[in-house]
């Protein structure tokens, strides 16, 4: 008895023979498709955000067609189309202003057009979240392929790190220990290939998180975009998916929760960006999965770091593809009982567990074994208190471990002008065991949440000699950034959270290990200071930027719309003729 085809969707534009049939298939034809494209092979969407506005992204049009050529090979039809393109480099105030946008795009396009499966092609920071999310809510049958990261920077015949490089050299630089010609002589060095951030930041954080899913296929993460064998992935991608379409092998059969346990068990191990914590509770909460704050420390917590990448070590991608990319950390992690759901499926219909249990691993510094990590918990470390109720994160992997148990006296920044304009005062009065305080940063108050929680430190104690401080802020930092930063603080300042009734002088006291931030103030004190604030009204005169500060969610619940969370599915929209 043979198993009936699954009735396609794009049948429904495609399959008939009346008026709207004609109109479908006619329109299409104008590009010199034949007959034979409509006979009822599956439609698969090339998801693409190429833009040379995203420079991590504007090698995408070779990718794509790589993908095509595995579509073809498989018996569909592919169809590339273009969704925003929220690139991380170039994008103000923040592209994550504009990541639920392209979700949104990215959902409508697919539940409005004759696609049957997609793939997504991601790269920089927030379009890997956006396409997952929009893909998710419609939960049809989707694949990640990922541009990939860029070859290794060079400076002076060392390596340097996107992103990290920047950080550390503006420091040095701020600090008089090197000049203009030195600092600005990184800057071709640094970004010398196609491809995204070459740091474990948000880029490559998030497609370890893509694969750790078990969204796309293994390696996907870590093959430098200029390697050939990033095309092949390309090519075997778009082979997969046809079959997905075939076997109805949907999102929400691969994002469910056991999924998104190994993922922040995964993040811990790769050293990964505090980004993700955001993302994956959007993605969690499109596909209907529960994802709270506490999960990142019930599973997280004791997890090794052991991917020694900078920021939070030493290599770059490079060093992390050859050594065995992902499929090795996952494999080290199975070995010694330290991924939670080894069964849980993946996109190329076998567990993450078979698709790992023979990974090589090839070089002991740069995925380190279990019985020397790089970090003994690398796991993100969830904080609260009265200056965070609804939560706060800090990345322990790329913090001083002397400043994770800390009190000190309040120095406040009202917005990040302020903070510029400050910061520069000889006459700042602050020391090393101050605490830096950034508000109304965070998705109202940028608005968009933008990356600025690792504020650079004065240059009167850089040239002291001191590399650290802590810092509390509403806002996000780059996953290439470093330094004991808290992050994230919820509720934030601009929604009258704690945070906007910090004053100069205030003591604040950090405990990682238990968990705490707290201000050294009466709870009286705390709400006659908040009660005595004015709100201002950050979405303008109108537009996107008014729609997201009226309805996006605050960080604990993934900075999305409010009115985006849960799957609508990709039911046949009516006729439009």
């Amino acid at each position: 008895m043979t198993t009936p085809k699954r009735k396609l969707r794009s049948a429904e534009w495609f399959g008939t023979a009346d008026k709207n049939g004609f109109m479908y298939r006619s329109w299409m034809k104008n590009q010199g498709i034949p007959d034979h494209a409509f006979d009822g092979r599956p439609v698969i969407g090339i998801c693409n955000t190429w833009s040379e506005l995203t420079p991590c992204n504007a090698h995408f049009r070779k990718i794509a067609e790589h993908v095509k050529r595995g579509i073809y090979e498989a018996g569909g039809f592919p169809v590339e189309f273009p969704v925003f393109s929220n690139g991380e480099s170039n994008l103000r105030p923040t592209a994550m202003l504009t990541r639920n946008l392209a979700s949104m795009d990215v959902e409508e396009a697919i539940r409005g057009n004759p696609i049957d499966a997609v793939v997504l092609l991601v790269g920089c920071d927030k379009t890997t979240p956006a396409l997952l999310m929009g893909a998710a809510s419609c939960d049809v049958p989707a694949i990640v392929v990922t541009g990939g990261p860029m070859l290794n920077g060079k400076l002076d015949g060392k390596d340097i790190g996107s992103g990290t490089a920047v950080w550390r050299l503006h420091e040095s630089l701020k600090a008089g220990e090197i000049n203009e010609h030195q600092f600005f002589a990184a800057e071709a060095g640094m970004s010398r290939s196609a491809g995204t951030c070459n740091t474990m930041g948000t880029a490559s954080t998030m497609a370890c998180m893509a694969e750790s899913l078990g969204t796309s296929l293994p390696h996907n993460a870590a093959i430098p975009a200029v390697d050939s064998r990033r095309y092949v992935l390309a090519h075997m991608s778009g082979k997969r998916i046809v079959e997905m379409a075939h076997e109805g092998l949907t999102l929400s059969k691969i994002l469910t929760r056991e999924a998104f346990e190994n993922a922040i068990r995964t993040n811990a191990a790769i050293g990964g960006s505090t980004n993700a914590v955001i993302h994956l509770k959007a993605i969690a909460g499109r596909i209907g999965v529960q994802l709270d704050l506490e999960d990142w420390t019930r599973i997280g917590r004791g997890t090794p770091t052991l991917v020694d990448l900078q920021p939070s070590g030493r290599f770059l991608m490079e060093e992390f593809y050859y050594a065995g990319g992902l499929p090795a950390v996952l494999r080290r992690l199975g070995e010694n009982g330290l991924l939670p759901h080894p069964n849980a499926l993946t996109v190329n219909g076998k567990s993450l567990w078979d698709n790992v249990r023979e990974a090589p691993q090839y070089n002991d510094e740069v995925i380190r074994p279990i019985s020397n990590p790089l970090i003994a918990d690398g796991g993100i470390c969830i904080l609260r208190g009265n200056l965070a109720p609804r939560g706060a994160v800090l990345k322990p992997s790329a913090a001083s471990p002397e400043l994770l148990k800390h009190r000190g006296r309040a120095v406040v920044f009202e917005n990040l002008e302020h903070y510029k304009e400050r910061i520069v005062d000889e006459n700042l009065d602050i020391d090393a065991s101050c605490v830096m305080v950034l508000k109304n940063c965070g998705p109202k108050g940028y608005p968009g949440m933008a990356e600025v929680g690792n504020m650079g430190l004065p240059p009167k104690l850089l040239r002291q000699g001191v590399k650290d401080m802590v810092r509390i802020s509403d806002a996000r930092m780059s996953g290439t950034a470093y330094g004991t930063v808290v992050l994230h603080v919820a509720p934030e300042a601009a929604a009258g959270g704690p945070l906007a009734a910090v004053r100069d002088g205030d003591f604040i006291e950090l405990d990682c290990e238990n968990g705490r931030l707290h201000l050294d103030i009466s709870d009286q004190e705390l709400a006659a200071r908040l009660a005595a604030l004015a709100g201002a009204d950050n979405g303008g005169r109108g537009g996107y930027q008014r729609l997201y500060v009226d309805h996006v969610l605050q960080a604990d619940d993934g900075c999305d719309f409010d009115f985006l969370v849960g799957c609508r599915g990709a039911a046949v929209p009516r006729h439009s003729h």
